[in-house]
């Protein structure tokens, strides 16, 4: 049985100053590099994704060398449109994220942006052309895809696109019957 590895990029500037990024191609930071470089994963032989993102790309190359690979833009980040590289506190009075953040958020589309729906319908296209893999299979990607294809593989645990959502440079394994951290 052949296994999926969902990794999050390490961590970039935007990720450390809590802002929305997307749809913007950042490297990571130094602490995100440092991060990595600490990580070990035992993943021999696999086919290997990235987003095509810088981040992910840099990731990649840390956690596994130069390995080859496919980059599928599919699986790239929600773009936060007006909102990309700003934070909630430089946001909190701005009616347009007002009304995106409440209500269905994930319908909602961000101004010049995409909707939570969207990313998610062009993230499972990508995800399941390849799923269940016939081999093991690593993709690099980014926080809000992985939660979203893991909330749809695993509607029985409840948990929201959030809480799905794993650290910089960490992920799940998952196989056919089975999920769980990586090991």
């Amino acid at each position: 049985m052949s296994t999926v590895y969902l990794i999050r990029h390490g961590m970039t500037e935007a990720n450390e100053k809590h802002l929305y990024c997307g749809s913007t191609d950042l490297p990571l930071s130094e602490a995100g590099i440092a991060a990595l470089r600490e990580l070990h994963y035992d993943i021999k032989s696999a086919v290997f994704l990235t987003s095509g993102m810088q981040r992910a790309e840099q990731t990649l190359e840390l956690l596994f060398g130069s390995v080859p690979h496919r980059q599928e833009p599919r699986l790239r980040e929600m773009d936060f449109g007006s909102f990309e590289l700003r934070g909630y506190a430089e946001l909190k009075n701005d009616p347009a994220y007002q009304d995106w953040i409440t209500g269905d958020n994930e319908r909602k589309v961000t101004p010049g942006g995409e909707s939570g729906r969207q990313m998610q319908q062009r993230a499972f296209e990508a995800f399941f052309e390849l799923y269940p893999p016939a081999q093991d299979t690593v993709i690099v990607t980014h926080g809000g895809i992985i939660s979203a294809i893991m909330a749809h593989l695993f509607p029985q645990e409840a948990k929201t696109r959030y809480q799905w959502q794993p650290a910089p440079g960490h992920g799940y394994a998952i196989t056919q019957d089975h999920y769980g951290p990586i090991p």
